[in-house]
């Protein structure tokens, strides 16, 4: 057999996979060929959608399921046998994968990510491959795992038999973390950006110590209700009968699969705790409150739960005198697992100083750039008086005869003290027109205002706006907020991608955190924003991919310069802790310097999240006495500036162009005209060199439709990217003809080139020399595929005829 004529895919069947199967690895259960771990990034221009490349590992061995401990990548025999590590290396980092393995088929190459081998790299025959169990005693030496530990590590997954599978970076998370608890660790804080299975983590890190007999008694905690219930009956139904609410209402819920399930609950009428049970979901509102009687947890002895999971953790638990803080330090003796989007609470705050630093992170940009979360694209509406502010006229007079305060009011005064009633409908207008243009009236939208107060005008604006379908459905245009109870239960419907109404919600904070809104193409920012805490949430509404509805990307319009947090370097960068305490200093700073406090100035937006929670307790609303607001008719507004912002391969935005944007990226991949023509002559089949480019995000037809142009790629690349001037595919086809490069064939054969030539200029058809070309019209009313190769003297010289004309085609440009 020669090698150097097999395949890659033939090096890894014929040599790699015996020399594995060899070593007493096995191939049904601990090793997976061609493994993709990512989707591909999404990339967005204009209405332009592409997908890169999912990245694809070769082999992954495990020593069990979701446990992976190798990685080997292959190469034909015509690259050296290390040739592949340098790539593998780079998959193992981000797999979290300790042993390295390359091979071209004639032996392997050993990388050691552990450090604990003599040798860092060694050279390995094919009979030298190293046994599951070799790996696992140096995989366990490196974790520090005795012999307890390894125990619970090696508990198995939770498989429901549908074959879903954790995406490799929850299986990161989850082993993290598991292999944390085992060596005692009893704090731990997991950072994963919103939209990345956050619930669904918990659940298999819950199961595993559970079935493991490790955590015997489990509390999770969440602060919305429907946070509480979807969990129940979707991620963590497999708990069954184990598992119930901390509530005295019952409740029927909508699984995701359609049906109908009964809560359980732990709560009696009279409040009294059912102790049977195993899995506890608990809301922070109602189990605890200001008042000693509201303090449900203290029901429990405190050593009474192994295990506390605190779902976004980051509203509050770092506080000394907050609710989470209260039941985690009554629990104190319990493992304790923290679950966040943003860990980094304020500038005072945060909650690494309780749960240390994270053990794991997957960021928003991680995501996005893996193709797990979807990118956006921000327009930034500019108003005059936003940007000039606006004084009042002497003796201006408001809705109500007052004269209005001579003074200068700016971006942070409307709506909040001042409301310019043309403000608001000229933001409804800017939002309907951007609905209208986009061509889907019904993409789900989420208007964040500055309070209930600006929800509500907002809201008729929007209906004002929008008559046509109002009057189809009063549900098209609802405000949600946390005292609108008939807006509350339009939620479900909301985040429901199968609900058509409602399609545009007015809020102001309710729907920041915590609401799955999968189909979410739209988000209004009508409102500073001054935490970057609450800024990635509200990102985090649109970033789930809903391949289903076709809903790839997000739009964020806004019209007060919040998006000004995606130029702030801890946007999406590692987490930090602004405030370090020294060994006896308190976690939060003196009173001075209180949580809610940044650059100086106290955020006093009122929070709208709901007063009362399902117990029938209830807790005073924050913010204090409502601000008195002037109202002010007949003042005139405009836009002045309005510009779009793309997410760019590093994850910052930039304003830039379809065109710009093609150009900058063919210019990476092809570093001179000149290098792009030796390509283009160099590669027998051009269909390949426009597959490649569209793996990379760069769909050259769909780029062409785009920019309006109708181009052959070669002339779209070498026109966008080197600026030289383009020919119709009709001109080159005509410029072929000219020079009678067919003139030596007859018949039928003469036929089938005319007729192929024609395709080209009339649907720039690439793929000429594929023989299944003659099945298609119009070409096979020539006759049948072996009539027409035939006629050219077999199928070797047809593909040849068909190269010399593809060459011709280019002939003047190479």
């Amino acid at each position: 057999m020669d090698k150097r004529s097999l395949t890659e895919r033939d090096i890894c069947t014929e040599f790699i996979l015996p020399a594995v199967k060899q070593a007493g690895w096995d191939t049904m259960l601990q090793v997976r060929e061609e493994v993709f771990f990512t989707k591909g990034r999404i990339t967005v221009r204009g209405k332009l959608v592409a997908r890169g490349s999912a990245k694809k590992a070769d082999f992954v061995l495990y020593y069990k399921p979701n446990i992976p401990i190798a990685l080997i990548e292959a190469k034909d025999n015509n690259h050296s046998v290390s040739d592949g590590l340098q790539q593998g290396l780079n998959y193992a980092e981000t797999l979290n994968i300790p042993f390295v393995f390359s091979s071209n088929g004639d032996g392997f190459v050993f990388h050691d990510r552990t450090g604990l081998s003599l040798t860092k790299e060694q050279n390995l025959r094919l009979e030298q491959f190293p046994s599951p169990d070799d790996l696992w005693r140096l995989y366990c030496q490196s974790k520090g795992l005795d012999r307890s530990a390894e125990e619970l590590v090696l508990q198995d997954y939770y498989d429901d038999g549908s074959g879903k599978a954790p995406r490799y970076y929850q299986v990161n998370a989850v082993n993290t973390a598991i292999e944390a608890i085992a060596k005692g660790q009893d704090r731990v804080l997991l950072v994963m950006a919103t939209g990345t299975g956050k619930t669904y983590t918990a659940f298999q890190i819950i199961w595993r110590l559970w079935k493991a007999g490790r955590k015997k008694r489990i509390l999770f905690l969440a602060d919305r209700n429907v946070l509480i219930d979807q969990t129940m009956v979707n991620d963590f139904r497999p708990f069954g009968g184990a598992m119930a609410k901390l509530s005295t209402k019952s409740k029927t819920i909508e699984r995701a699969d359609g049906a109908d399930v009964d809560l359980a609950l732990a709560l009696d009428r009279k409040r009294r705790i059912d102790t049977s049970f195993e899995i506890y979901l608990g809301l922070y509102q109602a189990i605890t409150g200001p008042e000693e009687r509201q303090k449900l947890f203290r029901e429990f002895s405190p050593d009474f739960f192994d295990l506390i999971v605190i779902d976004e953790c980051h509203r509050g638990s770092a506080a000394d005198d907050s609710a989470w803080r209260e039941i985690l330090e009554y629990f104190s003796a319990a493992s304790q697992i923290g679950l966040t989007a943003t860990p980094k609470e304020t500038e005072y705050v945060s909650n690494i100083a309780y749960f240390g630093k994270p053990a794991f992170t997957y960021s928003l940009k991680q995501g996005i750039s893996d193709g797990f979360l979807a990118p956006y694209k921000v327009i930034k509406v500019h108003i005059d008086r936003d940007v000039e502010g606006y004084r009042p006229e002497k003796g201006q007079l408001d809705r109500d005869g007052e004269e209005v305060e001579d003074r200068i009011y700016n971006a942070k005064d409307f709506d909040r003290s001042l409301v310019l009633d043309d403000r608001t409908k000229l933001v409804a207008s800017k939002v309907t027109a951007f609905l209208k243009e986009s061509g889907d009236r019904y993409q789900k939208t989420i208007v964040f205002c500055v309070d209930e107060e600006h929800a509500a005008r907002m809201r008729q604006a929007l209906i004002n706006e929008n008559k046509d379908l109002c009057d189809e459905n009063a549900r098209y245009v609802m405000r949600i907020t946390g005292s609108d109870a008939i807006g509350q239960a339009q939620i479900g419907n909301f985040i429901d991608p199968e609900s058509k109404y409602p399609v545009i919600v007015t809020t102001s904070r309710l729907l920041s955190t915590g609401v799955d809104a999968q189909t979410c193409r739209l988000i209004v920012l009508d409102r500073p924003v001054g935490s970057m805490t609450e800024f990635k949430q509200i990102v985090g509404r649109g970033t789930r991919v809903h391949e289903d509805t076709q809903k790839f990307y997000f739009t964020l319009m806004d019209f007060r310069g919040a998006t000004n947090h995606f130029a702030d370097p801890d946007f999406d960068g590692e987490p930090v802790q602004i405030y370090e305490p020294g060994e006896n200093d308190p976690i939060t700073p003196p009173d001075t310097d209180t949580p809610g406090f940044e650059d100086g100035k106290q955020d006093e937006y009122k929070d709208d999240s709901p007063a009362a929670v399902d117990d029938g307790v209830t807790f005073p609303p924050s913010g204090g006495e409502p601000q008195r607001k002037v109202y002010v008719d007949g003042v005139s507004v405009r836009v002045v500036a309005e510009r779009v912002e793309y997410l760019d391969a590093n994850g910052k935005l930039v304003t830039e162009s379809l065109r710009d944007f093609t150009k900058s990226a063919l210019l990476k991949h092809f570093a001179s005209l000149d290098d792009f023509l030796r390509r283009w002559k160099g590669e027998e089949r051009k269909e390949a060199i426009v597959k490649e480019l569209a793996g990379e995000g760069l769909p050259l037809d769909a780029i062409a439709r785009e920019l309006g142009v109708d181009l052959d790629p070669f002339d779209l690349v070498c026109h966008i990217a080197f600026d030289r001037n383009p020919l119709t595919r009709r001109e080159r086809a005509e410029n072929v003809k000219k020079r009678d490069i067919f003139s030596r064939y007859e018949g039928k054969a003469r036929a089938v080139l005319d007729v192929l030539l024609e395709k080209y200029a009339d649907e720039g058809f690439l793929s000429l020399d594929d023989t299944n070309v003659l099945r298609i019209p119009p070409v096979n009313t020539l006759g049948t595929p072996i009539e027409l190769v035939r006629a050219f003297g077999g199928k070797a010289a047809f593909e040849q005829a068909v190269h010399d004309m593809q060459n011709s085609i280019y002939d003047e440009a190479l």
